[in-house]
């Protein structure tokens, strides 16, 4: 009994600690850090939905730089195609150009020590960005940067949802093939870009070279309007609602997790009052355990008020995009959930051009045509260990 009562107090200091460490942790971070604003700028973009034709155009252009290159990935697995992809840089650092590499601590953890040897010896520099730290070791363990960023010559950018692993090129048998939004650009808004790279740098090493020309060349502008948005663990819930209060007729949302803070499903729900249609795809296939059921909670609720929920079946369904009204169009890094929005380091693009946006409505058509309706009675009759599995992700939603 004695033991019992020992264990119990225990486990509620050690939870006891956790919230504080992260509440404060929390606070700590938001009173010293920014969300940086950049202003419309003016480029050429190219959307790609399939990781082979996305990483052959990113591997040219690797392969055709000639003073730097920037990667910033939230994951490179431990596996033949990242292999093949560190290959190339390590070859590209030897012919004496300059590359540098950040990954994120936790979603790169399976990076042996090896290979990180192996690309300092070749010439890369490498980091990790977000290690644990103290005094608050909780809330620096749950920090991610989510962010996918690559910076060729100051002159060619890269973002969107794709990381490094076979399971991006469709090599992973239960989750392909795999459907993702990715940006190639050039243009103006790359200087936003590079500089992105270069502060998530100077935090993980503390070497700044943020106003340094040599990467920063001028750029022509180009064709299309658009917007770097970057966030910092916060501001992403704002961001958001302000999109939603641009609509008029329709919201289209893409994504792989939909776990919404209370307030933006409460303004999801003032949408549909008004009248406004509201699509939600998500995927049919999950990759992680209790995303799934984290969502179904507010599918009860925005479904039966008239929101339209598609399930992908072809394949797993990785795309961030919300798309407006055909007026404006969001495509980046962040996931329509509470990790996104309060926790990791995201970075995102609003595009204003209407021949882009036509673009990316066929493309979401595509995915609406590949997918099935999840209904109300689909949702209504739970079985006791799906119940049991929601109550779960329910608990633990911040963290999914």
């Amino acid at each position: 009994m004695k033991i019992a009562i020992v264990l119990l107090l225990l486990l509620f200091f050690v939870l006891y600690w956790l919230r504080i460490d992260f509440r404060r942790g929390q606070k700590h971070h938001t009173q010293n850090n920014h969300n940086r604003v950049y202003p419309k700028r003016r480029g050429d973009l190219k959307l790609y939905t399939d990781g082979n034709d996305l990483f052959a155009e990113l591997f040219k252009d690797i392969d055709q730089a000639t003073k730097h290159v920037h990667v910033l990935f939230y994951i490179i697995r431990n596996d033949q195609f990242s292999q093949h992809f560190l290959d190339l840089l390590m070859r590209k650092a030897r012919s004496g150009v300059e590359v540098r590499i950040l990954i994120d601590w936790m979603g790169s953890r399976n990076i042996s020590k090896r290979i990180i040897k192996e690309l300092k010896k070749n010439g890369v520099h490498f980091s990790y960005s977000f290690t644990p730290k103290l005094p608050y070791l909780f809330y620096t363990s749950q920090k991610r940067n989510h962010r996918k960023i690559t910076v060729i010559d100051g002159e060619i950018g890269y973002l969107g949802g794709l990381n490094i692993g076979k399971e991006y090129i469709n090599q992973d048998p239960r989750l392909c093939p795999w459907r993702d939004y990715h940006l190639k650009m050039t243009g103006e808004s790359i200087q936003d870009l590079q500089y992105e790279f270069l502060t998530d740098w100077y935090t993980a090493t503390k070497e700044d070279y943020r106003n340094s020309d040599s990467y920063f060349p001028k750029q022509q502008p180009g064709s299309m309007q658009h917007m770097i948005v970057p966030t910092e663990g916060f501001g992403l819930e704002e961001i958001f609602t302000q999109f939603f209060h641009k609509a008029k007729n329709e919201i289209i949302i893409g994504t792989p997790y939909f776990i919404p803070s209370e307030a933006l499903l409460e303004e999801l729900r003032k949408l549909l009052k008004k009248g406004i249609k509201l699509t939600i795809i998500v995927p049919f296939v999950s990759d992680h355990p209790f995303v799934k059921e984290a969502a179904y909670r507010y599918f009860r609720i925005l479904i039966k008020e008239g929101a339209h929920v598609l399930q992908f079946q072809n394949g797993f369904y990785h795309s961030k995009v919300l798309f407006i009204d055909n007026n404006l169009c969001d495509i980046g890094t962040a996931n329509f959930d509470k990790r996104s929005l309060f926790l990791n380091h995201e970075v995102n693009c609003l595009i204003y051009d209407p021949s882009f946006l036509a673009e990316v409505a066929k493309k979401i058509q595509d995915d609406i045509s590949k997918s099935t309706t999840l209904s109300e009675c689909m949702l209504s009759r739970p079985t006791l260990i799906q119940s049991i599995k929601e109550r779960i992700a329910y608990t633990i939603s911040p963290f999914l």
